[in-house]
C-alpha cells in the first residue's frame, strides 16, 4: 500500500483511507438508484436492471483508474445532469434512439481521451467564456431540480399555465416531501450520506402509500443483469443535430471534470504552490476512460463526483480512498434488487438538492456587464424552459457572440468560440431551409 499510494508522504493510514472510501461511497451511492430510473425511463430495451449493472461497473472501473493512475481520493460515476440530458433532451426531445445517444457518449469519451492524452484540453476550456461555464452549471441545476419536482408529482403540466403545483397529498408527493425535509436537514448538519438516507426513508414511507412496490419473494441479493454492451448506432453522426448533442456531452464533461478536480484537490490540500494539480493528466484520462467504458456498457457520461468531498473531509488523501469506493461499487452489483425497488418519488430529493448545489455557481457570474450577464441568464433559463440543456448552451453562445460583436468587444471572442457560433448559425439555416 505504501509503495502504491505513498501513504506516509500524505500523512494517512490504511484505516483512514478505508473509512474515507466508505464515506465517499455512501455519499454518492444514490446514483445506483437514480441512474437506472433516469435512463430506464427511455424504455425500448434500456431496462433499469441493465442500467444498474452499467452504472456500478463503469463507476468501479473509472474509480480504479483514478486510484492507480492519478493516486487521488476522487470517485467517479455516471454524472447527474448528463443522464438527464441523455434521456429528456437527446431521446425524448430530439427523438434519437438511445443507441444513438450512447454513440454520442462513446465518441465524446474517445475525443476527451485524445484531448487529455495530448494536453489540448486547455484550448477548449479557454474557448468558452467563464461566465457561460458557470451559467451552464446553474442551468443544469435548475433543469435537474425541475425533473425532481416532476418525479415527485409536485410539478405537473397544465394546458393553461403550462405548469402548476401538483397534488401535494398524493402518496408520491408526501413521500418525497418528508424525505426532502430529512435530506435538507441532514445536509445542513453535514451528515455523510444525507442523500442516501433520504432516499431510503422515502422508499420506506412509500410502502404504505403504494408508491414503493416490493415484488413477491423479494430477495435483496441477485446476480447482476447483463449490461447493454456496445449497442451503438453510427447512422446519424454526420448530422448537425448530432454534433450539438456530441458537443454538449463533451462540453459538460470537460467543465464538470475541471471544476471537480480543482475543488476537491484544493479541499484535500493537494494543489502545489504554483497552482498545479498533481497528476492532472492522469485524472482526466480516468474520466475519459470511464466515459468510454460506460458508453460501451450502456450508461451516460462518467465524471468525477463532488461527493468525494465527504471522503476527503473524513481524511482521505490518496488513491486508496478511491480504490475502497470502487470495491464497494463492484460489491453493489449483487444488490441490484435492493436499489431497483426505490421509486422515482424517493429519488426526487436527491435531484432537488443536487440542483441546489449546482445553481450556487450563479453567485460568481458577472451580471454587472450586460454582455456577460444576459448570455449567462439565457443559458440558465432556456434549459428548464425548453427542457433542453443543449438549447441553453446554443442560445448562450449565440447571444454572447452577438452582444460582444455589436458592442465592439471583439477581443472577448476567441477563435474557437467564433467557430462554434458559426456552426450553430449554420444549423439554424439548415432548419429554416427545411
Amino acid at each position: 500500500m505504501e509503495t502504491l499510494f505513498k501513504l506516509q508522504e500524505h500523512g494517512v493510514t490504511v484505516r483512514n483511507e478505508l473509512v474515507a472510501g466508505i464515506t465517499t461511497f455512501l455519499t454518492m451511492a444514490y446514483i445506483l438508484a437514480v441512474n437506472p430510473i433516469m435512463l430506464g425511463a427511455v424504455g425500448n430495451g434500456m431496462t433499469p436492471e441493465a442500467v444498474f449493472t452499467a452504472t456500478a461497473l463503469s463507476a468501479g472501473i473509472a474509480t480504479v483508474v483514478m486510484a492507480f493512475a492519478a493516486n487521488l481520493p476522487i470517485a467517479l460515476a455516471p454524472g447527474m445532469g448528463l443522464n438527464a440530458f441523455f434521456t429528456y433532451t437527446v431521446v425524448f426531445n430530439l427523438g434519437y434512439p438511445w443507441q444513438t445517444a450512447l454513440t454520442a457518449v462513446f465518441l465524446e469519451g474517445i475525443l476527451f481521451l485524445l484531448l487529455s492524452f495530448f494536453n489540448v484540453r486547455e484550448t477548449i476550456v479557454k474557448a468558452i467564456p467563464e461566465n457561460l461555464k458557470k451559467a451552464v452549471a446553474a442551468g443544469v441545476g435548475l433543469f435537474i431540480a425541475l425533473i425532481g419536482f416532476e418525479n415527485a408529482g409536485l410539478v405537473v403540466g397544465d394546458p393553461v399555465t403550462l405548469v402548476k403545483l401538483g397534488n401535494v397529498m398524493s402518496g408520491g408527493a408526501v413521500a418525497a416531501i418528508i424525505s426532502m425535509v430529512i435530506v435538507f436537514v441532514l445536509y445542513a448538519y453535514r451528515i455523510p450520506g444525507a442523500i442516501l438516507i433520504g432516499i431510503l426513508v422515502g422508499t420506506l414511507i412509500g410502502i404504505p402509500f403504494g408508491v414503493t412496490l416490493i415484488p413477491v419473494n423479494f430477495s435483496p441479493i441477485s446476480l447482476p443483469a447483463a449490461p447493454l454492451f456496445c449497442k451503438f448506432d453510427f447512422s446519424s453522426i454526420l448530422t448537425f443535430r448530432f454534433f450539438t448533442v456530441f458537443f454538449t456531452f463533451l462540453f459538460v464533461d470537460i467543465f464538470d471534470t475541471v471544476g471537480a478536480l480543482v475543488g476537491l484537490t484544493s479541499q484535500a490540500g493537494l494543489i502545489k504552490k504554483n497552482g498545479d494539480i498533481p497528476h492532472l493528466k492522469q485524472a482526466f484520462l480516468a474520466d475519459a476512460a470511464g466515459t468510454v467504458a460506460g458508453a460501451a456498457l450502456g450508461t451516460s457520461t462518467v465524471t468525477s463526483y463532488m461527493e468525494s468531498a465527504a471522503g476527503i473531509a473524513a481524511g482521505g488523501r490518496t488513491g486508496l480512498t478511491a480504490l475502497s469506493s470502487a470495491v464497494l461499487f463492484f460489491m453493489a452489483l449483487f444488490l441490484s434488487p435492493l436499489f431497483l425497488i426505490i421509486p422515482a418519488a424517493a429519488t426526487a430529493p436527491a435531484l432537488v438538492l443536487i440542483g441546489f448545489l449546482m445553481i450556487r455557481s450563479v453567485a460568481d457570474i458577472d451580471f454587472k456587464d450586460p454582455t456577460e450577464g444576459i448570455p449567462a441568464f439565457l443559458t440558465m433559463v432556456i434549459m428548464p424552459f425548453a427542457y433542453s440543456i443543449a438549447e441553453g448552451i446554443v442560445y448562450g453562445i449565440l447571444s454572447y457572440v452577438a452582444l460582444k460583436a455589436f458592442t465592439q468587444k471583439f477581443k472577448d471572442i476567441t477563435a474557437v468560440t467564433w467557430i462554434i457560433f458559426g456552426v450553430f448559425i449554420l444549423r439554424f439555416m439548415l432548419q429554416w431551409e427545411q
